[in-house]
């Protein structure tokens, strides 16, 4: 049947100005991970300012500011919620309360909520338009029985998940057991390259549904490629030619010079189509004879590289680095012997890391089509 979100969830409005003893169990924005229901961060190092959200366990919590970011989780304890989000509760007589977080994280509700965003800076999603929304949901019987088909499928990509973090914890360790060497000699990123250059300026006007794939700065995850194929963007031969577009090729390092976060870098792979990228990412190739992209790629992890980064940060309402900036970090530039050692050790981690995303999709895909995804 189809309803109206104002008669399948309750928008609980209740507040309280927090207190010192409130401290411990706030929940921010920050604190939820996208794709994630389980909360796994939470609490401040002072009383939160502001009015916030008062929150009860088991409380579907929905981040209604960037709701771009997908950001939905299960309260795990009583306590209080940030005002940029909502705290909704299933209306049981319309939707069982197992299904209830699965449907509000599924892509079938949040692409439909985030068209209704306002604002240009940081959309928002206003109730007023949210309950107006509707939506179809199964009879309760036919819910029950794919919670349980749901959440096991969960519980899996978690683990699947869950063994990815500990791959990314080992080889960081492994980096930093093999490089923590202070005396190491330090580099300029412009220094180790052979060629670092930015990207194209591509207007939406330019842009099309086929031809040569524009890499954008949202491919580029904190280490790791992300290839979003299904949503990816492309140009015309006739405007790569119009535009004198540079080609980008298999083995370039990209770094969004934008947030979140911005200087994260990774490496561009083999994905069977010529490619460009956008203005906001710097493409840069490294001198082989002294760096590798593995080592490289592991160092834009460190404390200290991000350090570096947000100190050359510029933007009052959103941060981003210059291209000069950027090519003045120092980085640490140790034998190639050393960094040879490390790359295969990458190599050999990424065959676990490997099967683990691969078995990670397969879960998500089989999610997302069962809950309407």
């Amino acid at each position: 049947m189809r309803y109206k979100f104002e008669d399948i969830a309750i928008n609980s409005i209740a507040k309280k100005k927090p207190t010192n003893s409130d401290k411990n169990t706030y929940l921010g924005l920050e604190h939820l991970d996208s794709g994630n229901l389980t909360v796994t961060r939470f609490g401040s190092d002072v009383a939160p300012i502001g009015e916030k959200l008062i929150m009860k366990k088991g409380d579907v919590l929905f981040g209604k500011r960037r709701a771009y970011q997908k950001k939905v989780a299960i309260a795990p304890f009583d306590g209080i919620f940030s005002a940029h989000g909502m705290v909704l509760r299933p209306k049981e007589q319309v939707v069982c309360k197992d299904f209830f977080p699965l449907f509000i994280s599924s892509d079938y509700f949040l692409d439909a909520a985030i068209k209704i965003s306002v604002g240009s800076l940081s959309p928002t999603i206003n109730w007023s338009a949210l309950k107006e929304l509707e939506f179809e949901l199964p009879p309760i019987t036919q819910q029950q029985q794919l919670s349980k088909i749901l959440w096991a499928a969960t519980e899996t990509k978690n683990a699947y998940k869950m063994l990815l973090l500990l791959t990314e914890k080992l080889v960081m360790s492994r980096f930093v057991e093999m490089f923590g060497d202070p005396n190491l000699a330090l580099k300029s990123i412009y220094d180790i390259c052979t060629n670092i250059t930015d990207g194209d300026w591509i207007e939406s006007k330019d842009q099309s549904d086929n031809g040569i794939r524009l890499i954008q700065t949202g491919n580029i995850g904190d280490g790791v490629f992300l290839d979003k194929s299904n949503k990816a963007r492309y140009i015309s031969e006739e405007t790569f030619d119009r535009l004198k577009c540079s080609e980008i090729f298999q083995g370039d390092v990209l770094i969004s010079r934008l947030p979140d976060p911005i200087g994260r870098a990774c490496e561009l792979p083999e994905l069977g189509e010529r490619m460009i990228t956008a203005v906001d990412c710097t493409i840069i190739r490294l001198n082989k004879e002294i760096m590798t992209n593995e080592f490289f790629i592991a160092f834009t992890k460190t404390v200290e590289y991000k350090t570096k980064i947000a100190s050359c940060s510029r933007g009052a309402t959103r941060q981003r680095i210059s291209r000069k900036d950027l090519e003045n970090i120092q980085i640490l530039l140790p034998p190639l012997s050393l960094q040879n050692q490390f790359a295969e050790f990458v190599k050999q981690a990424d065959k676990s890391k490997f099967a683990a995303l691969k078995q990670t999709k397969v879960t998500t895909l089989l999610y997302n089509d069962i809950n309407g995804g």
